[in-house]
């Protein structure tokens, strides 16, 4: 038997904890200073610009030009017709995010259950079958392959389909939120408690009945808020998929800026602004009475 040596325990006890999250965070520490490193001591990053007179002389000039200064024109922001023009496009672009997050949350609501493993090997739905696994199989392909292409190529794939306007970027928006939706959705259900589809088995439900009084009312309030978050993220895309000729404010934006029309750039930022700040408003009111 050996003897207890008390030094060992206090060499322990002063020796601190290593644990994953530290881990993680010594890792991450060291590669932001490798990073750091690497943008300051390249001869070729630009760093060192932001520093230089010249380049916040730009930026002012750039800013004035915004404003409409150096123009004999009035600026776009002082003028009725062009805000006109720019409340019509802000129209079109909220109804190409509504659209949008209907062609992404429809098909989520009739796809997601399949998609969720436990349904499919018949842990939550009472029974597994060949059917219910390469249903699985398939809607989690399809949530990978939709949400793993980007808006902005959907919607370069896309225009070259339809005529430019709403419907191109409502469409490839709504495809790479049917993946995010449907891939959310299907963990949710994932999470589910069983006892009370279980307790529906016992009384006699059968399988459907099972996913659509046991489950379906769990899931429901989940699947309206992840919908309200992602249609406050489509918004802000708009602009991006509207770059491709896909209408609303981003091909006017997209316009504007290759003619150099820079205070009709500063009035569709505004409006666009105003836009995303009233969907977000909305949404967070449509979540609270949701919960």
């Amino acid at each position: 038997m050996t003897a207890h040596d008390p030094t060992a325990d206090a060499r322990k006890a002063a020796l601190p904890g290593f644990s994953l999250p530290m881990a993680s965070a010594l890792t991450f520490i060291g590669l932001a200073v490798i990073s750091w490193a690497s943008i300051l001591l390249a001869g070729n990053s630009g760093f060192s610009d932001l520093f230089q007179p010249k380049t916040w002389s730009n930026a002012w000039a750039f800013v004035g030009e915004l404003l409409g200064r150096g123009s004999d024109n009035t600026p776009a922001f002082l003028n009725l017709e062009s805000w006109g023009n720019a409340v019509r496009l802000s129209l079109e672009t909220l109804a190409m995010s509504v659209l949008a997050i209907v062609f992404a949350s429809v098909p989520v609501l009739l796809t997601f259950l399949p998609a969720a493993r436990n349904v499919a090997f018949g842990e939550l739905s009472g029974s597994r079958s060949l059917i219910s696994i390469v249903l699985f199989v398939v809607m989690r392909g399809a949530f990978v392959i939709t949400r793993g292409i980007p808006e902005l190529l959907w919607a370069m794939l896309i225009v070259f389909v339809f005529t430019p306007g709403i419907l191109p970027g409502a469409i490839a928006l709504g495809l790479h939120n049917y993946g995010i939706l449907g891939k959310l959705s299907a963990e949710v259900v994932e999470d589910l408690d069983p006892r009370p589809s279980r307790a529906l088995r016992t009384a006699g439900a059968s399988n459907l009945q099972m996913l659509l009084y046991g489950a379906l009312p769990q899931v429901l309030p989940q699947f309206l808020t992840y919908m309200l978050y992602r249609w406050e993220v489509v918004i802000r895309t708009t602009i991006v998929v509207g770059f491709v000729a896909a209408g609303g404010l981003g091909r006017e934006f997209r316009l504007s800026m290759s003619f150099f029309q820079y205070d009709e750039v500063m009035l569709l930022l505004m409006c666009y602004l105003l836009l995303v700040l009233g969907v977000d408003l909305i949404a967070t009111w449509l979540r609270r009475l949701v919960r």
